[in-house]
């Protein structure tokens, strides 16, 4: 992906994607609505929803290019925009509201974004739905209650699930694997309008889908006798249906554009529109003159993680690990370990599995969402990833891994999200920094036996306590904290006095 944040840029990518094929291409109109008392009212243009969603609305990839000019694209596409802002009484921080018009029709869509750029469509054309991205989806408009036609397209063995939905309008709502051909559906009567709205995601779902655990104490088996790794490859070769090899393919490109992005954020970032100029440079000519404090893999983990964050903030590509404003810590500190370490390849895809395989606990249990959760859920699942990954490194158990996660994450509980300027780079980047030191010293007294006391299971509850009780003014609504500190509001007003008041360009 490109942008400042998971939440903002590629989950709204993907969400505008959706609506796009619900319109039948990009839109002619476009009223987009956020709720005053959710986290979009105030980041929407800073941290790059803007940006992605008009991006998407003209049928762009979340890694695309072009999307710092997206929003000249889109008025030079033609089309009609307004944002609103009101009180809307959404339920979740993130609710994407959108009505889009084209060839006079009117569609509406909305849709949350969950973390990570992960979504969920919750709402089409009024009709409640339950849609992830995950499928291709076959949206039917009926003239009868269209009970007949769910159960004839539920017959069939293609279709992996079907709901009926909506007054007084019905929709039919198939997924499946491909979408329903026009000659399958036109043996049904009372069929209005058909609409098809393909995957944004890059692993599918299926029908008849189990998955061995969902959270760590699910896994069975003595933990101390075997890798976090294993059990990882486990998990994810029955979510996705695919061999260990084919896991392991899907990680080495993972891996690769980490790599580049540290190569490319070494050699050197140039950005207008952003806070911190490059400063990794610095950092590495003192390392090497010997002119900083002596810290081994923590210097080294300082150096990749300021190198991914710079690539980060100069729209280059990076992979949400977990989230965009805590795309550093794991993978920086991960690759500067491994070749401390001298790893071999497989080793590094192991630990990045272990790694994800944290990251499916804290999603299931919790969130990695700042806008849920503050930075506890960002750069706090960052680090518990992190330290699972050093613990695979150094050959450890999927228990000691297990501790390791817990003790980084009880660590930063109650850690807020502030960033200055309303942007996602500062205190970001310190942050990023801190999740490595945590994770490097959360693995080793780990390794060591230090007793975490709280299962992680039991640290991710509460983790998600603390998210609910956490004031809205400190989950990345730049309302509290540091954000409303007289140099944030100052460095904010020179951005946009500059021309640089949001992302889009």
């Amino acid at each position: 992906m490109r942008g400042p944040s998971s939440s903002h840029s590629a989950a709204s990518v993907r969400i505008a994607r959706l609506a796009r094929d619900l319109c039948g291409g990009t839109p002619e109109r476009i009223v987009l609505a956020f709720d005053t008392e959710g986290s979009l009212a105030t980041t929407h243009e800073s941290q790059g929803s803007d940006m992605g969603l008009f991006g998407g609305l003209l049928g762009w990839d979340a890694d695309d290019a072009r999307l710092p000019e997206s929003a000249a694209a889109l008025r030079a596409a033609g089309v009609d925009l307004r944002i609103d802002l009101a009180k809307l009484d959404d339920p979740h921080p993130n609710t994407y509201r959108l009505q889009l018009w084209k060839n006079g029709v009117e569609h509406r869509l909305v849709a949350l974004s969950t973390g990570g750029g992960m979504i969920e469509v919750v709402s089409i054309d009024g009709a409640p739905v339950q849609l992830f991205g995950d499928y291709a989806v076959t949206v039917i408009d009926v003239a009868d209650d269209g009970r007949a036609l769910a159960t004839a397209l539920a017959a069939r063995g293609e279709v992996d699930d079907v709901v009926v939905t909506g007054a007084p309008q019905t929709l039919v709502v198939a997924s499946a694997q491909r979408f329903l051909d026009d000659d399958v559906l036109a043996k049904y009567a009372g069929i209005r309008r058909v609409r098809r709205l393909s995957p944004v995601l890059p692993v599918r779902s299926r029908r008849g889908l189990a998955v061995p655990f969902l959270h760590a104490g699910e896994m069975t088996g003595d933990l101390n006798e075997c890798r976090l790794s294993d059990r990882a490859l486990e998990y994810e070769c029955a979510r996705g249906g695919l061999s260990q090899d084919a896991v392991l393919e899907q990680m080495r490109k993972i891996l690769a554009i980490v790599r580049s992005g540290v190569q490319q954020g070494l050699a050197g970032t140039e950005y207008k529109d952003r806070i911190l100029p490059r400063q990794s440079h610095r950092f590495a000519a003192l390392l090497a003159e010997g002119r900083l404090l002596e810290g081994g893999l923590l210097n080294r983990a300082i150096l990749y993680v300021s190198a991914l964050m710079e690539v980060k903030s100069s729209m280059g590509v990076i992979v949400a690990a977990p989230t965009a404003g805590s795309c550093a810590t794991f993978p920086g500190t991960t690759l500067a370990a491994a070749e401390m370490l001298r790893s071999s390849e497989e080793e590094i895809l192991r630990a990045m599995l272990a790694a994800g395989l944290i990251g499916v606990f804290v999603a299931t249990r919790s969130s990695f969402a700042a806008e849920v959760g503050g930075c506890q859920a960002e750069t706090g699942a960052a680090a518990a990833m992190a330290a699972a990954a050093l613990v695979e490194l150094m050959g450890g158990s999927a228990a000691q891994a297990l501790s390791a996660s817990s003790h980084a994450l009880q660590n930063v509980l109650g850690l807020i999200c502030d960033p200055i300027a309303n942007r996602v780079e500062a205190p970001c980047l310190g942050r990023n920094i801190a999740g490595a030191s945590n994770a490097i010293a959360s693995a080793n007294i780990a390794l060591a036996g230090y007793d975490h006391l709280v299962p992680l299971d039991e640290v991710l509850d509460a983790h998600r306590e603390i998210s609910e009780r956490m004031a809205r003014e400190l989950r990345c609504t730049a309302l509290g904290g540091l954000s409303i500190t007289p140099t944030s509001k100052a460095i904010e007003a020179r951005l946009c006095g500059s021309g640089g008041c949001g992302s889009c360009g």
